[in-house]
C-alpha cells in the first residue's frame, strides 16, 4: 500500500466526499491510518435511568410515550420527545433533526446514549444517540472509535474508511519492536479497554521517542554551529530598561542576561525561554533584537499570525522612537500587496541593521538577508523544524542565534525529560502591575446570568470571548459547537451586540480578518474553537466564558485564558461545567483558586496521575498527535531514557538496529511533523 495515494481512490469516496475528509485535514491513506479518534464509545449493557448516572455518558432503556414534537427557533429546528426508562420519565432533545419527528415511532422500544441529566423528577439527555434494540445488539460489549468530524462527514463513514485502509496495510512497517498495522488497529478498533491501553502507549512512547532523539540531534548540530558575529552589552539598551513604564521583574532581569551572554559568544545560542501567559516574555525578544541591531546586524522575528505580526511591530516601533534608536523596522507578512513586499525585500537586502517581524513570509526565497543575526520564534509550537531551518538558512555562512518563547506551562521535572540538556530560561514571575483574573466555575443553569454580564461588560465599553471545544455538531457528542452557538448568542443578545465566529477550519485571510476586526474593536463577541489560543492581543477584551470547559486540559484552559487580562480593566473568566461529575468540578476549581501556569500543571498531574487512558490532553500545543506530556509522565521518562541509550552507543544513528530511526526521522522532517527547536 501507497500511504500518499489520496482518499478520493477508497471505495464511497467521491470528489465531494473527499473536499470533506481534506477539511480535517485527510489527504491521504497514511493521514487517514494517522487520524486517531478523540474518544471512545464503550456499548454496554444498556440500563434504566438512575441517581447514580447523572452527569455519566450511558445507554438507556426508553418507551417513546408520545409522538415527537418540532419547533423552530429561528432557523434552527428543535425536537423534543417525552420517553419513560422504566418508571421514570426521561425528555430528550435534538438540534437540527427534524426528521426523527418521522422516524421515531409512538410505544417502540429504543437504546439511547447521551449524557444523563435531570430537572426536577424528570430525567433528560441532549441530543442523544438512537438505536433500535435489534441494532444495539450488534454493538454491545464493544468500543467504538468517536472520530474528529466536520458537518456533512458522520462517525461511521469514517469508521469504514480507515478499516479499508488499514486492511490494506502491510505488516512489514514497524513502530519499536510491534508491527504498525497490529499498533494502529489496536488504536482503532480495540477489542477491550487493555488492547487500547498497548496500543496507545506504544505510539505514545515512539512519539516522544522521535521527538527527544530529534532534539537531542539538533542541540548537538547547534553545539558545533560557530559564527564570528562581534555582539555585545549596550548603554542604550539599559537607558531603555530605564525608560520603560514599568520595572522588569527579577525572572525577567536574569532571561534577558542569559540571552545577552548567548549573544556574546561564538557557538550559536539555541535558547528557550520558558514562561506563563502575561509573565513578559515579548519584552525580552525586543531588548535582544535591539541589542543585536545595534552592533550591525539583522534580526528576525516570526510569529504565528498576521495580526500578531503587526502587533509586534507596532510595538518595536513605538519603543525605538520612544527612546530616539534609529533602528529599520521591516514588517513582511503573505497577504501585503506585491509592491509592499517588494519594497521589504529591498531594505532587508540593503540594510544591514534592521529588524523584520513577520510569519511564514520571512523566509521566502526572494527573502534575502544580508547579516542575519538572531532568529526569534514566537509561539515556537506553531512551526516545524524545517519552517525553522529554513529561516536559520537565511544567515548565510554564519548560524544565527536562535531563541524561542514559549507559555507553555511545563513543571520543570517533565521539561529536564523533554529538553534534555537545552538552554532554558524560566520567567516565573508575573509583572505586578496586572490585575489577577477573577474566576468562577458554574454548571449550565448559570449561563444566562452569564450573557447578561457578558452584556453588561459590554456596555461599559469592553469586549468578550466566548470558546466552544467543536467547530459543528459532531455526531455523539454532547458539546457546545462554534456554528450553532454564534447563532444562539445573536437571537439572545441585545441586536446592536455585533457577534463574530472564529474556527481553525476558515481560511487564513478570512481567520486574519476576524481576528483584526475583534482587535480593533469591529466584533463585540467571539465566539471560537481554541484557535484564540494563540494570535492576537486584545487588551479590550475582558470576558472569557468557556463552554464543555470539563472537556479541555487545564493546561489548554489556562492558555485561553491568558487572552484576557491584558488591559487595566479587571477581567473574568466563567468556565461552564456540563458534567455533574465531582471529578470534573474538582479538576476545574484548580482554576478557580489559582492564575499560576505551573502550579496548576503541577496539580492537574497529581490530581490526575500519570498514565490516565482517557484522560483529556494537556499539551496538545506541542503538537504530539497522541502524546500528553502531563498525563504520559510516566511513559515520557521510559522514552527519554531510552534515547539516552541510543544517542551514548551510536550517536549518528549509524548501526543497523537504528537505521529505522534514522529513515523515519528523515521522513518527519521533510514533512515537518516534528515540532522542536
Amino acid at each position: 500500500m501507497n500511504r500518499d495515494t489520496s482518499i478520493d481512490s477508497l471505495k464511497g469516496i467521491g470528489e465531494k466526499t473527499a473536499g470533506l475528509y481534506n477539511k480535517v485535514g485527510i489527504f491521504s491513506y497514511g493521514d487517514l491510518m494517522y487520524y486517531y479518534p478523540r474518544d471512545y464509545m464503550s456499548y454496554d449493557e444498556p440500563v434504566i435511568a438512575d441517581e447514580k448516572l447523572l452527569g455519566c455518558f450511558c445507554f438507556v432503556k426508553v418507551i417513546l410515550e408520545k409522538h415527537p414534537l418540532l419547533r423552530r427557533a429561528g432557523k434552527m429546528a428543535v425536537v423534543t420527545a417525552e420517553l419513560s426508562s422504566g418508571r421514570n420519565p426521561l425528555r430528550c432533545v435534538w438540534f437540527h433533526m427534524p426528521y426523527l419527528t418521522k422516524s421515531l415511532k409512538k410505544g417502540m422500544s429504543y437504546v439511547f446514549g447521551g449524557t444523563l441529566k435531570k430537572n426536577g423528577n424528570v430525567y433528560h439527555m441532549e441530543q442523544p444517540l438512537i438505536f433500535t434494540p435489534q441494532d444495539y445488539e450488534k454493538v454491545k460489549n464493544t468500543l467504538q472509535p468517536v472520530y474528529p468530524l466536520t458537518k456533512g462527514l458522520s462517525n461511521n463513514a469514517v469508521r469504514k474508511a480507515v478499516k479499508q485502509v488499514l486492511d490494506m496495510a502491510d505488516t512489514d512497517t514497524m513502530i519499536g519492536s510491534a508491527s504498525e498495522k497490529v499498533i494502529l488497529t489496536g488504536i482503532h478498533f480495540p477489542k477491550d479497554a487493555e488492547e487500547l491501553k498497548r496500543s496507545r502507549s506504544a505510539i505514545i512512547y515512539d512519539e516522544f521517542l522521535m521527538f527527544i532523539i530529534r532534539l537531542r540531534l539538533l542541540k548537538e548540530e547547534n553545539s558545533r554551529s560557530y559564527n564570528d558575529f562581534d555582539i555585545n552589552p549596550s548603554d542604550r539598551v539599559r537607558k531603555l530598561i530605564d525608560s520603560l513604564p514599568y520595572e522588569l521583574t527579577n525572572a525577567q532581569k536574569k532571561a534577558f542576561a542569559d540571552v545577552e551572554s548567548d549573544l556574546q559568544r561564538n557557538v550559536s545560542m539555541s535558547r528557550l525561554i520558558q514562561g506563563d501567559v502575561g509573565c513578559g516574555k515579548t519584552i525580552i525578544a525586543v531588548l535582544a533584537c535591539i541589542t543585536t541591531a545595534l552592533c550591525g546586524y539583522q534580526c528576525a522575528m516570526m510569529v504565528p499570525t498576521e495580526i500578531l505580526a503587526l502587533q509586534h511591530f507596532q510595538t518595536f516601533t513605538k519603543i525605538l522612537e520612544e527612546n530616539d534608536i534609529d533602528i529599520t523596522v521591516v514588517l513582511l507578512t503573505g497577504s501585503m500587496k506585491l509592491s509592499e513586499k517588494k519594497k521589504a525585500y529591498k531594505t532587508i537586502a540593503k540594510n544591514s541593521s534592521c529588524i523584520v517581524i513577520g510569519t511564514h513570509a520571512l523566509f521566502q526565497e526572494k527573502a534575502e538577508y544580508r547579516s542575519l543575526a538572531l532568529v526569534v520564534t514566537d509561539e515556537q509550537h506553531r512551526f516545524g523544524v524545517k519552517q525553522r531551518g529554513r529561516l536559520v538558512d537565511k544567515g548565510n555562512d554564519n548560524i544565527p542565534h536562535v531563541l524561542v518563547m514559549s507559555a507553555t506551562p511545563i513543571p520543570r521535572t517533565l521539561a529536564i525529560m523533554l529538553y534534555g540538556d537545552l538552554d532554558i530560561s524560566v520567567i516565573d514571575e508575573l509583572p505586578a502591575r496586572r490585575k489577577p483574573i477573577k474566576n468562577c466555575v458554574v454548571g449550565t443553569s448559570y449561563r444566562r446570568k452569564a450573557y447578561n454580564f457578558i452584556e453588561k461588560e459590554i456596555g461599559e465599553g469592553h469586549q468578550a470571548y466566548v470558546i466552544c471545544p467543536l467547530v459543528d455538531e459532531s455526531e455523539g457528542l454532547d458539546c457546545k459547537n462554534v456554528t450553532s452557538y454564534s447563532e444562539e448568542l445573536k437571537n439572545f443578545l441585545e441586536p446592536s451586540i455585533r457577534v463574530g465566529c472564529l474556527h481553525g477550519r476558515m481560511k487564513p485571510a478570512e481567520k486574519e480578518r476576524v481576528m483584526q476586526d475583534f482587535s480593533e474593536g469591529n466584533i463585540d463577541v467571539l465566539v471560537s474553537t481554541t484557535v484564540v489560543e494563540v494570535g492576537v492581543n486584545v487588551p479590550n477584551a475582558t470576558v472569557m466564558m468557556v463552554e464543555n470547559s470539563e472537556r479541555f486540559g487545564l493546561a489548554q484552559l489556562h492558555q485561553l485564558r491568558g487572552r484576557i487580562g491584558r488591559g487595566d480593566a479587571q477581567s473574568y473568566c466563567i468556565f461552564i461545567n456540563c458534567s455533574e461529575n465531582d471529578r470534573s468540578q474538582k479538576r476545574l476549581e484548580i482554576l478557580n483558586s489559582s492564575n499560576d501556569g505551573f502550579y496548576i500543571a503541577n496539580e492537574d498531574l497529581k490530581l490526575r496521575g500519570p498514565g490516565d487512558m482517557f484522560g483529556i490532553r494537556q499539551s496538545g500545543e506541542l503538537q504530539f498527535k497522541l502524546a500528553d506530556i502531563y498525563s504520559d509522565a510516566d511513559i515520557l521518562a521510559q522514552a527519554a531514557n531510552k534515547a539516552g541509550e541510543i544517542l551514548k552507543k551510536d550517536p549518528r544513528l549509524e548501526n543497523e538496529e537504528n537505521r529505522y530511526i534514522r529513515k523515519r526521522l528523515d521522513e518527519m522532517l521533510k514533512k515537518s511533523d516534528i515540532h522542536a527547536l
